[in-house]
């Protein structure tokens, strides 16, 4: 019998609050850094291919809720203690992508930012690798957020060239 079938409704219901709530949580971390993100966003040089601000919120809030059910997905089917390095690397990635935030706009670390972006890519593309042998359609659900996260390491690295006074 699998792990899943093991687990009453109620519970699964549960795992997928708790799932969500993490990864909001961790949103919520990336937005205190981001407060005055808006008017910094508007001081840069941007490249004539930027999206407005305004699109930010709406993308990440949805490439969260995605990533809070894939990695329920994960838990839903082996649990921590079969899907442990799966989900130890998610919740990885995910303290990575809180970080981005407070380096680029909090602390106004272009280059730094852009590192870390770059090993952000890194530990999704290792979670999707990771979560594809558990569940296909939970990496699945991280692909738009690889390609998310893949379009701005790109701003990331053009608005820092843009702007050495502004982001060191």
């Amino acid at each position: 019998m699998s792990w899943e079938k093991t687990l009453s409704k109620k519970t699964q219901i549960l795992g997928l609050f708790v799932w969500l709530i993490l990864v909001f949580f961790t949103s919520a971390l990336g937005a205190i850094a981001s407060i005055s993100a808006n008017d910094f966003y508007q001081e840069l040089i941007r490249p004539s291919w930027a999206p407005p601000g305004w699109v930010f919120g709406p993308v990440w809030s949805t490439l969260f809720a995605m990533m809070g059910i894939s990695a329920w997905l994960v838990w839903r089917e082996n649990g921590f203690a079969k899907a442990g390095g799966p989900l130890s690397i998610f919740l990885c990635q995910l303290a990575v992508n809180a970080l981005w935030s407070w380096l680029f706009f909090a602390w106004r670390l272009g280059s730094i930012a852009f590192a870390e972006i770059l090993l952000l890519w890194l530990l999704i593309v290792a979670t999707i690798f990771l979560f594809w042998r558990v569940s296909k359609i939970a990496a699945l659900l991280l692909s738009p957020y690889l390609a998310w996260v893949s379009f701005a390491a790109v701003l990331n690295y053009s608005v820092w060239q843009l702007n050495p006074a502004l982001l060191g």
